[in-house]
């Protein structure tokens, strides 16, 4: 069946960061193996049979219409949904063959790290809030902590704009900045995974772009898994694409392959436009 096209349907673009050389996804080890993912809110049902891999040295996005459950997935994936009461969850998620569910929480938390829509800075200075997570973890001594700060600072894109400022408070930043302050701190304590709800949502076109660029970066270091309801952004900064829809994962698969020549009708209904 021929594929309909659209004016307005997301491709990466020619030279963008999607169109790298890359190692053949079966040719990397999975980092995160979900089978079977069911979850429910009370009663209600939210998440059906999710099944998927997610491997090292990559971008994975997640899209799909509000209210379709990819941020809850996301939650599932460092167990942050045991803060909220009357949640349960079935099936088997697996951080490098290990059962995350039986895991030590704040190891998990450790090891997959997240960063939610809102910027969220401590009302702290901006030392103190990329340094918080190594204080508290036992991390690092007080004669590094200084250098663990300006590694996370660098690793965010940040030293350069408050290497001069770091006992200000954190409210004291732009919105853009805030963002990538609470990804510094996110990275201070060196995650494995990062995973970030709508990190751009509030941003503004530069804002947004240093934080994608800074994304790029990180996957060379951490598993990146990213919620969004901007489909430019999933073709331009991701290697795999997940379309959620109505609690269940539709299709999984490389983002050129699912933006050009989804396998779906749900899918091509979505990123063409018809619904969403």
């Amino acid at each position: 069946m021929e594929r309909l096209a659209s004016a307005d349907t997301p491709t990466p673009a020619q030279g963008s960061m999607s169109d790298e050389v890359r190692t053949p996804v079966a040719a990397l080890p999975p980092k995160l193996s979900v089978r079977g993912l069911n979850f429910y809110y009370g009663a209600r049902q939210v998440l059906f049979d999710i099944n998927v891999t997610i491997r090292e040295e990559r971008i994975t996005a997640l899209i799909g219409p509000s209210g379709c459950g990819k941020s809850t997935f996301l939650r599932a994936l460092n167990r942050m949904f045991e803060t909220m009461s009357h949640t349960r969850v079935e099936g088997e998620v697996r951080l490098d063959g290990e059962d995350i569910f039986s895991m030590n929480v704040v190891r998990l938390r450790r090891r997959v790290g997240m960063v939610f829509q809102k910027s969220n800075p401590f009302s702290k200075s901006i030392f103190d809030n990329v340094a918080y997570g190594p204080r508290v973890n036992g991390l690092a001594r007080r004669s590094n902590l200084q250098g663990l700060v300006e590694q996370s600072l660098r690793r965010a894109a940040l030293w350069d704009e408050v290497k001069d400022q770091l006992h200000k408070s954190a409210y004291s930043l732009s919105g853009g900045q805030q963002q990538r302050l609470c990804i510094a701190r996110a990275l201070a304590v060196n995650p494995e995974v990062l995973l970030l709800d709508e990190p751009c949502s509030a941003l503004d076109p530069i804002a947004t772009a240093k934080i994608e660029e800074l994304l790029f970066r990180l996957k060379e270091s951490c598993t990146v898994v990213i919620v969004t309801h901007n489909m430019q952004q999933a073709a331009r900064i991701s290697d795999e694409t997940g379309f959620f829809l109505m609690g269940k994962l539709i299709e999984f698969s490389p983002t050129q392959a699912l933006f050009k020549n989804p396998a779906r009708k749900e899918t091509e209904d979505y990123i063409t436009g018809r619904f969403g």
